[in-house]
């Protein structure tokens, strides 16, 4: 629900549609397709399929681009398992997908390179870089690497703190994608009402209340997430 709620916030900026989105994910585990399943119940809640909706997320692992026909694949994978021919290599997945946006959750540190980014920053106006794996030693990139090989334009989130970064005179202020945002409220919210079940109703909601929160502001600097109470 928080890296939705960010790419909700991004798209403020981009004045794009959601529909319009292509998502590649560094990472495959459970992660990467609980945000692919809540990114695809978005799509679907504005009338597009569900079989078209889940050609918009793309999963990368250790093996390369999941594909259909690789074989003995993980059943959390199998419904992004899309027809393509193998891809080894991420940068080059990024040159034949073309995403709007690059999701790290796989925790393997340096994963977006100069390469990939400058990569990225060509094909988009302004991408969307979303290096959530932490701790700091396991980000697939720093936000300082983010906007100098984005030349500034990358809508960055990331998993671990760092600091603002100044690039020709703008300073961009990277906040985190953090699950305190959403499972507090959500929790709270539950016991509230004694719910008996939560659903992904449930977390789209609150990935668009969460994004509601962001001001014009914060997007002026390059923020895709309220602060957080110090």
């Amino acid at each position: 629900a928080v890296s939705v709620a960010g790419v909700f916030s991004a798209l403020r900026v981009t004045k794009q549609t959601l529909a319009e989105q292509r998502i590649l994910f560094m990472g495959a585990g459970e992660a990467a397709t609980g945000i692919a399943d809540l990114f695809t119940a978005a799509l679907v809640d504005e009338g597009m399929k569900p079989e078209e909706a889940r050609k918009r997320s793309w999963l990368f692992d250790s093996k390369g681009l999941v594909v259909a026909g690789r074989g003995a694949l993980a059943h959390h994978k199998q419904p992004y398992a899309h027809e393509h021919a193998p891809v080894a290599d991420f940068l080059q997945a990024i040159e034949q997908l073309k995403p709007t946006a690059i999701i790290g959750v796989a925790a393997t540190a340096g994963t977006f390179t100069e390469p990939v980014l400058r990569a990225m920053a060509r094909i988009n106006a302004r991408p969307i870089v979303f290096a959530l794996s932490n701790p700091t030693s396991k980000s697939e990139c720093t936000a300082a690497q983010a906007y100098a090989w984005s030349d500034g334009r990358a809508l960055f989130a990331c998993g671990s703190p760092f600091d603002p970064v100044t690039l020709d005179r703008h300073t961009h202020v990277p906040r985190q994608g953090n699950n305190s945002y959403i499972f507090p409220g959500v929790g709270l919210g539950a016991i509230a009402v004694r719910a008996q079940r939560i659903t992904d109703a449930t977390f789209l909601a609150a990935a668009r209340a969460l994004a509601q929160q962001v001001t014009p502001e914060d997007l002026a600097q390059g923020s895709l997430y309220p602060p957080l109470p110090q």
